[in-house]
């Protein structure tokens, strides 16, 4: 199984060599900025990217993430009803105005904070999740690191530079584009907000409009957030969908709202133009390979590894596939076990090569099985003489 996924670590690898970040210059007033495939999690394009810098309300993605974790997970529901502390009801910036003691559900609070970046809100979710927003800060900056992180440090929820500790608040164009990733790839029920574009809650009593402007007037847009700050600038982690490839942008640091949204359509235009996915496999079914004294007669193989291959589009009418597969293997045959590989060409250039697994485990014949079998022929050749 070890070599199979260094195997799968090889292709990834691959993909990443023939499609080189940053191979143009945009020149986009972004200072920072990063163009990421959101399937494969190939950067097309970067630009200072590991940089460390203030987010703003971009920081909510993580917020979010935690949220439609704790959610998904079954930990809190759509439906739960939240108090907004003295603590949430103070929050400046962005916000709904909550009142202190005043409840709203869940799914209230998230399109809030989606569409209308609600400070208010994000704390109010922080504390129901974690009993405080230090508590639910430690489970960001922790969850930070699971996803390889590694320039990010964040010291509130809300993205707010409204203390002195917020000098450290600090993350990076290709980290926000991961966390970004993350919660469109794993909890796509985000998108049921991050597409609105006006909307209301308290019962249609309080009007909710887009901070990502992008939602109205970018064909595909899906998300995500975007962010203001004097000392952050302004910033963006835009997401869009286009005939099945899925792209995020985020830029930082930008002197206007004009420019971050220019800077965010010009990388996306860039990642439609020239970019493309395709299967690994294709309609074709993969052929069965015979076992040799196992349990079955045949173990049927399948990929192993990402089911989709990003390619630049000029390579797409170019695509072939050759498989090689074992001429039969001897039981007993483990799950995941190597059987062959499919490699993907664009004319004569190999793109990857993918390993193709047993599917499932093929137990071998018993000295029991062999001999009932063989009386079992025997029985059947004297039946047809």
């Amino acid at each position: 199984m070890k070599k199979v996924c260094a195997l799968v670590l090889a292709v990834v690898l691959i993909w990443a060599v023939a499609l080189p970040a940053g191979a143009v210059d945009l020149q986009l007033a972004a200072p920072s900025a990063v163009l990421m495939d959101l399937t494969t999690g190939t950067v097309l394009y970067e630009a200072n990217a590991h940089q460390p810098m203030a987010p703003a309300s971009v920081t909510k993605v993580m917020t979010l993430l935690l949220i439609m974790e704790a959610i998904d997970s079954g930990k809190i529901g759509w439906q739960d009803m939240v108090t907004a502390s003295e603590a949430a009801a103070a929050k400046g910036g962005s916000q709904v105005y909550l009142k202190v003691g005043e409840t709203m559900s869940v799914e209230e609070m998230v399109k809030s904070i989606a569409v209308s970046s609600a400070n208010d809100c994000a704390c109010a979710m922080a504390e129901y999740i974690a009993g405080s927003e230090a508590g639910f800060v430690e489970r960001m900056n922790q969850r930070a690191q699971e996803l390889g992180m590694e320039n990010t440090h964040f010291v509130n929820c809300t993205g707010l530079d409204d203390d002195p500790s917020a000098a450290e608040h600090l993350t990076t164009a290709y980290d926000i584009a991961v966390m970004s990733r993350e919660l469109l790839l794993n909890h796509p029920d985000i998108k049921r907000f991050t597409t609105i574009w006006m909307d209301t809650v308290r019962n249609g009593s309080f009007g909710l409009s887009n901070t990502n402007k992008l939602v109205r007037f970018y064909e595909g847009t899906t998300g995500l957030k975007t962010g203001y700050t004097s000392s952050a600038g302004h910033c963006l982690s835009a997401s869009a969908q286009r005939d099945g490839l899925e792209l995020v942008a985020v830029v930082l640091h930008c002197a206007s709202s004009a420019d971050r949204f220019q800077s965010a359509k010009a990388l996306l235009d860039y990642g439609f133009a020239n970019y493309a996915l395709v299967p690994v496999q294709d309609e074709a079914a993969l052929p069965a390979v015979p076992v040799v004294l196992g349990a079955q007669e045949e173990v049927k193989p399948v990929i192993s590894g990402p089911e989709q291959l990003l390619i630049a589009k000029e390579q797409k009418q170019s695509i072939t596939r050759g498989v090689t597969l074992e001429p039969s293997v001897q039981a007993p045959v483990s799950q995941g076990q190597r059987l062959g590989t499919l490699t993907v060409r664009a004319g004569d250039e190999v793109l990857a090569e993918v390993p193709l697994v047993a599917e499932t485990a093929v137990t071998r014949l018993t000295w029991k099985d062999l001999f009932l079998d063989f009386l079992g022929r025997a029985a059947m050749a004297a039946d047809a003489s």
